[in-house]
């Protein structure tokens, strides 16, 4: 195996992306809703704004008529779309815009797809100065009742929790009204957290307070975003715009590293929190050197210098994008934090030095399992958690042969299990959302000897078969593939192939996410001086969009049916609105021909009936399972409530069932407190998994011996 490294270096595919629309919808969340100081700083400072805007706007309208995989016209159904989505993005619950501002606003319902051709953006800037507008009086109502309503909270009464049940408030008193429910909803939350009441009220009042100041941080990047995302992903929801920084934001996470102090930050209530020291990082090695100094999750940073004496800034109520630029830099330079221990105490300065960050939490892990069999023989069971199919893009351009790539990582792994005499390999795809094509085809190789693991169409409807050209497998052994309904592209063309081929097996949610499009980025920099072949572009950002469609070598489609397990086991998540299906103005389901390729039988379906009659049996009779099934009862019971109950008994009563039900997909996730080393959780799943796996390994080795007798 001396030679794994380089089997599996060259890239030979084309860097299409294959990713759900869960990340690029949070991390304009995150761009557009975090803080700094005074909306009069916000995107609607300065005289020659538009400029920038007006040319991207219509790079952006040009590139989707050419390159977009429907070819639908950017028409007056696109516009009516990116309306509502716009309006829904700043207001989702209705609790801001009033009836008369959007009935003003609707003036423009049929004319953005004119504008943005012409690279007018006057009508995102009039909603977003409005919003603040309405944001502040908004502020001003909460205080007023926070200060002087006596809430009532034996009364009988609902909060819709749903904007689509709802129409905009007509007047002040109704606004008025609603924002009073929404307060009680607040402050029975805060309630049910163990807060006082006086407690509550000043926790609630300062976080709409933080809102307001960090909505009109609002950068005129950010603003454009949201617009032309609106925009965009009326064609299809994985066709989105991406401003400078999220896709600088977007590469750091492609390709696992970047320069910093190695912690993961988030904004509470105006403050930047530590929520997670990287072990490793320079913080972590910070803090080992310095135990006086050691940084935490919980702290609170207030503070940045720059250099061993540079003057030290407020970052309160600062926007947490800023505040991380300000963070970040070259390895082996100072920064000076102001740290408050836990958010309390006095500030301590902690002088740091940067160094590079690999954000190993994100990379594949692996570990061996050891069991003993019914029989008493001990086994080795290799486990790998895959995250993503991640590339370093810049590094993979530029033709560096030691780019960071997930093929390569697992190709060591497998590597390693086959020294230590494993048995079988799980594959863990549960939390794995894609990533690069190019990754999904080349690690799928590991696992057959060669053909096509994917066929991609085009707008024009030419299907190109991708194969896997290398001979041999690095794992030839049983395959155990992991699976959940929040398994998306990437991981759904692994699975697909891997069922197809008869390779192994699929365990887990009764089906995969449903994404069977290819993405790419649209560099705009580079667009824009093509044929110059820039070594630095204009930053200007980038479009993903829609280009392709994928499918099986059987021909099928993953688009909205996902990839069926053979081996179901109860979920929460199988029973989420978080597929493809969910999500607005998908793309249509249709199939292709089958394509040529080996067949064997390693999930025939005598074999995949005995497992899953064996696994139904432990499944019944499973003191966690049979916890998980009455919380999936629960959650069906609630799930479709647009509505929260105000009663606190009730309140009380749903809020504990809720927690229950949060911990569960925090488990599912990833988004726990437990050890960061640890590859998987041991729980009652991984236990069935390993079961379903030592019964798989048994027979398989008892359908060879029949069909060599």
């Amino acid at each position: 195996m001396a030679n794994v490294r380089g089997n599996w270096t060259n890239l030979r595919h084309p860097i299409f992306f294959l990713f759900t629309v869960v990340a690029t919808f949070a991390t304009l969340v995150v761009a557009s809703l975090l803080p700094k100081n005074a909306p009069a700083q916000g995107p609607l400072a300065g005289q020659d704004r538009h400029l920038p805007e007006r040319h991207i706007s219509r790079m952006v309208s040009r590139l989707l008529l050419r390159d977009h995989l429907s070819t639908a016209p950017l028409d007056d159904t696109i516009s009516q779309r990116a309306f509502d989505k716009f309006l829904k993005f700043w207001d989702p619950l209705k609790l801001y815009f009033t009836e008369a501002d959007v009935a003003e606003f609707a003036a423009n319902r049929n004319l953005l797809d004119d504008q943005v051709r012409s690279g007018n953006t006057e009508f995102a800037h009039k909603v977003f100065e409005r919003f603040i507008q309405r944001t502040l009086e908004r502020v001003q109502t909460v205080d007023d009742l926070l200060a002087n309503h006596e809430f009532n909270f034996e009364e009988d009464e609902v909060f819709v929790t749903d904007g689509d049940k709802v129409n905009y408030p007509a007047n002040a008193a109704e606004a008025t009204d609603r924002w009073r429910k929404r307060l009680k909803y607040d402050l029975l939350t805060q309630l049910a957290d163990g807060k006082t009441l006086e407690e509550a009220k000043e926790r609630i009042g300062k976080r709409y307070h933080s809102y307001a100041r960090r909505i009109g941080q609002t950068s005129e990047d950010e603003l454009l975003e949201v617009f032309l995302t609106s925009v965009t992903s009326a064609y299809d929801p994985h066709t989105t715009y991406m401003s400078p920084g999220t896709l600088e934001n977007f590469n750091i996470q492609m390709r696992l590293n970047l320069e910093g102090i190695g912690a993961a930050l988030m904004s509470e209530d105006g403050y930047c929190k530590v929520s997670k020291v990287i072990p490793g990082g320079a913080a972590d090695k910070h803090g080992k050197k310095n135990p006086e100094e050691k940084l935490e999750a919980g702290d609170f940073i207030v503070s940045v210098g720059q250099g061993t004496d540079g003057e030290m800034v407020d970052v309160v109520d600062m926007k947490l994008n800023d505040v991380v630029d300000m963070i970040r830099g070259k390895a082996n330079t100072v920064v000076r934090l102001g740290v408050k221990k836990k958010g309390k105490g006095e500030t301590k300065i902690f002088d740091v030095t940067r160094a590079k960050v690999e954000l190993k939490d994100s990379e594949a892990r692996g570990e061996v399992v050891e069991q003993t069999t019914a029989d008493g023989r001990k086994m080795k069971i290799g486990w790998i958690d895959l995250p993503s199919f991640y590339l370093d893009m810049e590094a993979a351009r530029s033709g560096n042969p030691n780019v960071k790539r997930s093929t390569i990582d697992v190709a060591r792994l497998l590597a390693d299990f086959r020294q230590k005499g494993v048995e079988a390999v799980v594959l863990d795809l549960r939390r794995n959302g894609g990533g690069s094509l190019t990754e999904a085809i080349d690690l799928t190789g590991l696992f057959i000897d060669q053909g096509p693991v994917v066929q991609v169409k085009d707008a024009d409807n030419n299907v190109h078969p991708y194969e896997d050209m290398n001979r041999g497998m690095l794992w030839e052994g049983p395959l155990v593939v992991l699976t959940s309904k929040m398994s998306a592209s990437a991981s759904e063309i692994l699975a697909g192939a891997i069922q197809d081929y008869g390779r192994g097996i699929v365990v887990g949610d009764e089906q995969t996410h449903g994404k069977g499009t290819v993405q790419t980025l649209l560099d705009l920099g580079r667009e824009e001086l093509m044929g110059a072949n820039p070594v630095n572009p204009p930053s200007l950002g980038a479009l993903k969009i829609t280009l392709q469609k994928f499918y099986r070598p059987s021909g099928k489609s993953t688009q909205l049916k996902g990839v069926e397990a053979d081996v179901a086991l109860p979920a929460l998540t199988a029973n989420m609105d978080i597929a493809e299906g969910d999500l607005d103005y998908p793309v249509p389901f249709d199939t292709v021909q089958t394509t040529r390729y080996p067949v064997s039988n390693a999930n025939a379906a005598p074999l995949v009936a005995e497992l899953n009659r064996l696994s139904g049996q432990r499944v019944q009779s499973s003191e966690g399972f049979t916890k998980l099934n009455k919380m999936i009862e629960t959650y069906l019971e609630q799930k479709d409530k647009k509505q929260v109950d105000l009663n606190k008994q009730k309140f009380m009563a749903e809020y504990e069932a809720l927690s229950e039900r949060e911990k569960e997909i925090e488990s599912l996730v990833g988004e726990t407190d437990d050890d960061p080393n640890e590859v998987v959780e041991r729980d009652y799943y991984f236990d069935e998994v390993i079961n379903i796996t030592k019964d798989y390994v048994r027979l398989l080795e008892q359908q060879k011996v029949a069909s060599n007798n």
